[in-house]
């Protein structure tokens, strides 16, 4: 069994392609240093990320690859799933060697595998803006804790950016412990380092602003006003709103 070695980065993984076709020998599994070595391994090869080799491995994909699907590969690097990176190096593999597109060969596995998971991803993206909920703290930033199934905060920044280009805001996943901030001129990545800034994912009273739990309670009110009771349906309203966010939206709240 041959095994690569890497760092466990979106480059280190491009790179990881880039070394299988110099060396002409290719993995049959991608582990990360330090990883337990299976039984029966008869080569190893540890890449050194280089960000030459995958600029490179790029280079040769957006020639041979829509935008679309380049933004595929983006979104199945970062639902986290397991061996989600050797999906991808097999996908990589087949676009190279072949000479035609084969983004749409569905009857592919491989192939279908991708787009399967870049869809759960991209919904989970879409989710992630529609539920945010912003509220304002003493420091005049606006702040929301979200929590996606999937890493897709990187994947909505661009959405935040242009949509409040004139505001400090700062988004955090709670589930995976940063976030990031934006200063109106660019977003840098935050770790919150006091645990009481957020209480059971949400963040503390004693932050928000002085405003904040009005606007709150007037949301909540109109929330309730518009609602047709009579036409109260919980399993659609779950279809289009799932339960899983109802803990970060302030409507939905006693």
């Amino acid at each position: 069994m041959s095994i690569f070695y890497y760092d466990k980065t979106f480059d280190g993984l491009l790179s990881v392609v880039f070394d299988a076709y110099k060396i002409k020998h290719f993995p049959q599994a991608l582990l990360a240093e330090g990883d337990v070595e299976p039984m029966f391994m008869e080569r190893a090869h540890t890449t050194v990320t280089d960000p030459n080799k995958s600029d490179r491995v790029w280079a040769v994909l957006r020639k041979k690859l829509s935008k679309q699907a380049l933004n595929h590969i983006h979104h199945v690097w970062q639902s986290e799933q397991p061996e989600a990176d050797w999906l991808i190096f097999r996908y990589i593999c087949k676009v190279v060697d072949s000479p035609f597109s084969i983004e749409t060969h569905f009857a592919d596995e491989n192939v279908m595998a991708m787009l399967k998971l870049a869809k759960k991803v991209s919904k989970d993206t879409m989710y992630l803006i529609e539920f945010v909920r912003f509220q304002k703290t003493k420091e005049n930033i606006f702040f929301a804790p979200v929590a996606p199934d999937y890493n897709t905060l990187p994947l909505a920044l661009s959405h935040f950016i242009d949509r409040f280009a004139d505001q400090h805001w700062a988004l955090y996943d709670i589930r995976r412990g940063y976030g990031f901030y934006y200063n109106l001129q660019r977003v840098e990545e935050i770790i919150l380092p006091d645990e009481n800034t957020l209480i059971d994912g949400k963040i503390n009273p004693t932050l928000l602003a002085e405003d904040e739990q009005q606007f709150q309670i007037l949301w909540r009110n109109y929330f309730k006003a518009i609602t047709i009771r009579e036409r109260i349906n919980k399993r659609q309203q779950r279809q289009h709103m799932p339960a899983r966010f109802w803990h970060l939206l302030p409507e939905m709240q006693n």
